[in-house]
């Protein structure tokens, strides 16, 4: 194996790791910005019925 193999195979696992870690962030935000979510369309529901547009 060459020097640029071994660089190559580094970058892969590094990508991988970060990869893994950003899937991992996501899924513990997933719930928090769901509830925010709801939260805003039943603000902007609650506003609109108001008559104020």
């Amino acid at each position: 194996m060459t020097q640029k193999d071994i660089i190559t195979i580094l970058a892969i696992i590094g990508a991988l790791v970060v990869l893994g870690f950003v899937l991992r962030v996501t899924f513990a935000l997933i719930g928090p910005l769901l509830i925010l979510a709801l939260g805003y369309v039943v603000y902007t529901m609650m506003k609109n019925k108001g008559g104020t547009n």
